[in-house]
């Protein structure tokens, strides 16, 4: 089992930071290896996600969202797979979110590439990545 924690701050409010990050079907625009999220219910999600060149499907359910301050989530079937997002304003348009996940990697490759640190990386890049995709533009003074 592999336990990681990630921190970014975002120039945007917290509701916007908030607001982005429950778009869940936006994933793939910021996530490395997920393919698709499609809200399947009121609180179910159906991830396509891609490990060490493997596709893999899983279902998810969201076990706690408080609107700007948290969203929580577990995998049902597939993939082991919880976290928890949390938000804090640091200032009217500055936020700090916190990613914490926990995942079991499965099969050799993916027991190496956790060992490796990829997992983490993967996460780290995420968050760098989702800071880019809420920020907005600046244009050039």
């Amino acid at each position: 089992m592999t336990d990681m924690m990630e921190t970014v701050e975002v120039d945007v409010p917290v509701t916007v930071a908030y607001a982005q990050w429950a778009r869940f079907e936006e994933f793939p625009s910021f996530m490395e290896g997920v393919s698709r999220v499609e809200r399947t219910g009121g609180t179910s999600l159906r991830w396509t996600i891609e490990i060490a060149g493997q596709r893999r499907d899983f279902d998810a359910v969201v076990t706690e969202q408080v609107p700007g301050e948290r969203i929580a989530w577990r995998s049902t079937d597939g993939v082991t797979h919880a976290g928890v997002v949390t938000f804090h304003r640091l200032a009217e348009a500055r936020t700090r979110i916190t990613l914490q996940l926990t995942t079991v990697p499965e099969g050799a490759v993916e027991q190496l590439g956790d060992k490796l640190g990829l997992v983490k990386a993967r996460a780290k890049g995420d968050m760098k990545r989702f800071k880019a995709f809420v920020e907005p533009t600046r244009s050039p003074a």
